[in-house]
């Protein structure tokens, strides 16, 4: 009987999307067995690709625009609707407008970077008419708190001259005074919904800008400052507006853009799952297959905490499968991740190389690690015939 294998991965940020790597695994795994029953669903967790996933799944339109980016230079972003709905339903993600993607790493400094264009995207969709906005937030390259979005719909940050915030996290330590009385009038009138990272916080000692800021450039005093920063912003948006941020689930998200995106807008944030498995329904799949596949850039200490194989380990031991995941990295503390239900990793790199090889090479990287572990599978089914 040939082998049914689910294929169903996250994207390899800066590199594959999800559905590049589940097209390498499939080579990979058909090298080795040629009559594999294969089924692919590759998974988008709010990051890159949520707008063309969702928009793909129910046969909805996408909208190219251009708006601010990260460092402050137009880049061409996008946004959708989703087909099939009651509501006009616009889907865009932070990642196409503030991504880590498009900050060059020679410059890159959360203290300056910008969720601006974000905001930019949002109006956008008002312009085209959403009743509702269902926002994705992951993969961010920004830890602003949303503010450069805020002001983008013309809520005011001011300082204690009266002035408006300039952009960035860094400019945080200066507000002194939120202002709502300009903001868009139509944010009212739309629903929006933001699936997000649950586990992400805004402040503390797990706050956004102490275990997500040196991925972002930040060395150890900016990731402090920007800590101050946010611990700031936060009590400013309790005393103005009367919601306490600090330790809400979500509020780290995207460098704190779950912040800005309930603070100001009036967000409802969702463990990010509850939404993308509204439309990218595998329970389906797994109850057809013998083994899974997932993939994501890096296994470690932290894909446990709502990282997308650790979520599709969790819903394949409900079927009693067994789950290998294939990593661009194998981090710190990886090995606990056998606690919540993946039973085997495998690094995609073959010997040592530069990050940037391993990006311009990752499409041969994932297939070729897809193979040597069919090849293994291949071993074990012969050692139990």
């Amino acid at each position: 009987m040939s082998l049914r294998i689910l294929i169903a991965p996250s994207g390899f940020k800066e590199s594959l999307e999800a559905d590049e790597v589940a097209d390498c695994i499939e080579t990979g795994i058909l090298r080795v067995l040629l009559d594999a029953q294969i089924h692919k669903a590759p998974l988008v967790d709010g990051g890159e690709g949520f707008t063309k996933a969702l928009v793909a799944a129910t046969d909805g339109t996408l909208h190219h625009v251009t708006v601010t980016g990260p460092v402050g230079q137009p880049v061409d972003s996008h946004y959708g609707f989703l087909g099939n709905t009651k509501i006009k339903t616009a889907v865009l993600e932070m990642a196409a407008a503030a991504g880590l993607r498009l900050v060059p790493h020679e410059v890159r400094n959360p203290l300056v970077t910008t969720t601006y264009g974000v905001g930019e995207l949002i109006k956008a969709a008002l312009d085209a008419g959403a009743e509702r906005l269902l926002i994705g937030c992951g993969d961010s390259g920004t830890n602003d708190g949303g503010a450069g979005m805020a002001q983008a719909l013309g809520v005011q940050l001011l300082d204690a001259a009266g002035g408006e915030l300039g952009r960035g996290g860094g400019e945080l330590a200066r507000l002194k005074h939120i202002e709502l009385s300009d903001r868009d009038p139509r944010l009212q009138q739309v629903q929006i919904d933001v699936a997000c990272n649950w586990h992400n916080l805004l402040c503390g000692p797990k706050g956004v800008a102490r275990v997500f800021g040196p991925q972002k450039g930040a060395s150890p005093e900016i990731v402090e400052q920007l800590a101050a920063a946010l611990d700031h912003y936060a009590a400013l948006v309790e005393r103005d507006l009367g919601i306490d941020v600090r330790e809400m689930p979500g509020s780290g998200a995207s460098g704190g853009l779950g912040t800005g995106l309930h603070a100001f807008l009036g967000a409802k944030l969702h463990p990010r799952y509850d939404i993308v498995m509204q439309y990218l329904e595998i329970d389906s799949l797994l109850s057809e297959s013998d083994l899974v596949i997932t993939a994501e850039g890096s296994i470690d200490f932290q894909t446990p905490r709502g990282k997308i194989p650790a979520e599709v380990a969790r819903r394949a031991k409900k079927y009693q499968l067994p789950v290998i995941a294939l990593a661009g990295t194998i981090g710190k503390d990886a090995n606990v991740n056998f606690e919540h239900g993946i039973d085997a990793f495998e690094s995609i790199l073959d010997a040592p190389c530069t990050l940037g090889d391993a990006i311009a090479n990752a499409p041969e990287l994932v297939t070729n690690a897809a193979e040597r572990v069919t090849r293994s599978i291949l071993i074990g089914q012969k050692l139990t015939s």
